[in-house]
């Protein structure tokens, strides 16, 4: 794997899920491992759900969706033969997100998001996930990838 995130490469990002520019956020970190991408996040105790033990569900469709989308413009840049962060801005957004719950995420243990490509043009990109803690699979989703101009990060 390459050592250096795709978060940390990118330009202005204040996500709270993936975010640099976000003090209070996740801080996922993304890289590529072959044909997929892999992030490996550790949970908090104030990350549980009603069971104390048990990783909150939105927090799991959160990282699923910003490894995902940060893996869609990670790609973009793959596509377009540049390194993440240069040239002019590369931004997807979530056109689609359908997250199955397979088993409770312990939260005590490691969580490996790992996310494949399935089809790709310069607009969109599916993508399929999963999140696993304790070596078994928790959650699965199918996402696509929307490809934004820039003005969509302006305020």
């Amino acid at each position: 794997m390459d050592n250096t995130s795709f978060q940390a490469q990118m330009v202005v990002n204040h996500c709270w899920g993936c975010g640099e520019d976000n003090e209070h956020g996740l801080k996922i970190r993304s890289y590529w491992s072959g044909d997929e991408s892999v992030c490996t996040w550790q949970p908090e105790d104030y990350h549980s759900a009603a069971a104390s033990h048990v990783l909150n569900g939105g927090l799991i469709a959160t990282l699923i969706d910003c490894h995902c989308l940060c893996t869609a413009i990670a790609a973009g840049y793959r596509a377009e033969e540049r390194e993440i962060g240069t040239g002019t801005p590369i931004w997807f957004a979530t056109g689609s997100l359908q997250v199955s719950y397979r088993n409770p995420t312990p939260i005590q243990a490691p969580i490996t998001v790992r996310a494949q490509i399935t089809d790709q043009t310069e607009r969109r990109i599916n993508l399929n996930c999963t999140l696993s803690a304790k070596g078994e699979e928790r959650a699965i989703a199918e996402l696509v990838a929307v490809r934004v101009p820039l003005e969509w990060m302006q305020p």
